[in-house]
């Protein structure tokens, strides 16, 4: 087969080459930047491998298709953590964790002596919670390095442009990842904005994410090991401002520390803020005119939906397969 070039090498791109790779083609990348940064809404991922979880509002096929993501990305890479994921809430707000529960499944109920053994600096904070025990998470930052570098060993070659996938697609099969760069020609791609805190705090310990239901914000936090964590995210809608609202970062830190009080010392370390693609539905969508095929709308879901997505491009291209979230009028 000859030459396919994919235009935007944040996850979804770096995804796509590797199933392209895999099946024996020759990928050619173009990315505007020269390396993966902080440019890439992947850069401020959370990197939560958590596809019940996400059930909780979002659509079944983003649980169903996101199974495939923590075995993907441990075959891989060698950044995922299988210590599942812990939901929790404070005392007032127990019909929240009812809820939860009943608009997910993979979960079981534990105990507030059970949370403490699975997360003591959690201490006796909360009387109950979830835990998923077959999700999962990893480190997205090191986890797009050694995916670029696989990459690179197995022969895939990385240009630095600022690409025009129509002008490519004229040249040959082109497969379009830019994310929300893609926005002029994807009219109906929306950007949500999502805040979020890089904080350092050795004081405390957790081997999980947890998700706590804040009345206001729901957070969660990520364990990136030596006291690092990633706290995040808000939803807004539109690309409004390219820095964090003193709302959103008050609100942040106010819901983190009534998680454990010891946040309070944290040092802000990084702050993110990005704008994640998505249509209307907030599920991802394939697109295929001619030799231009666009993959785009994961929304929050990068790491956990890039590889099914990336396996269905392949197949389309491969075996002529249509994929699931195809659009109709566009197949």
């Amino acid at each position: 087969m000859s030459e396919i070039t994919i235009i935007g090498a944040g996850v979804a791109g770096l995804c796509v080459a590797r199933a392209l790779l895999d099946r024996g083609a020759q990928v050619r990348l173009v990315d505007r930047h020269a390396d993966i940064g902080a440019h890439a809404c992947s850069w401020w991922a959370g990197g939560m491998l958590a596809p019940f979880c996400e059930g909780e509002s979002a659509d079944d096929a983003v649980v169903r298709l996101g199974c495939e993501a923590a075995d993907w990305w441990a075959a891989k890479t060698q950044a995922v953590h299988r210590r599942g994921s812990l939901v929790v809430s404070p005392a007032r707000e127990k019909s929240d964790l009812a809820q939860f529960a009943r608009r997910t499944r993979g979960h079981r109920e534990v105990t507030r002596a059970e949370i403490a053994m699975l997360e003591p600096d959690l201490g006796d904070r909360f009387s109950k919670g979830l835990l998923f025990e077959d999700e999962a998470h990893l480190a997205p930052r090191a986890a797009l390095a050694q995916l670029r570098a696989s990459l690179i060993a197995d022969g895939a070659e990385f240009i630095q442009d600022d690409a025009d996938p129509d002008v490519y697609g004229k040249r040959g099969l082109t497969i379009d990842c830019r994310g929300f760069q893609a926005k002029d020609q994807l009219k109906d791609l929306r950007g949500v904005k999502g805040e979020m805190l890089i904080l350092s705090c050795p004081d405390i310990a957790l081997s999980r994410p947890v998700r706590m239901l804040h009345p206001r914000v729901p957070i969660y936090i990520v364990p990136r090991g030596n006291g690092i964590f990633m706290l995040g995210a808000t939803m807004i809608e539109g690309r409004a401002g390219k820095h964090i609202t003193a709302r959103a970062l008050l609100e942040l830190l106010s819901a983190v520390y009534a998680l454990n009080p010891a946040f309070g010392e944290a040092e802000v370390i990084e702050i993110g803020v990005d704008s994640r693609p998505a249509f209307s539905d907030n599920l991802p969508r394939i697109r295929r005119n001619g030799n231009l095929i666009r993959m785009n709308g994961l929304y929050r879901h990068g790491f956990l939906l890039a590889p099914a997505l990336a396996r269905m491009v392949a197949e389309l291209i491969f075996d002529d397969m249509k994929p699931e979230v195809m659009d109709e009028d566009t197949a």
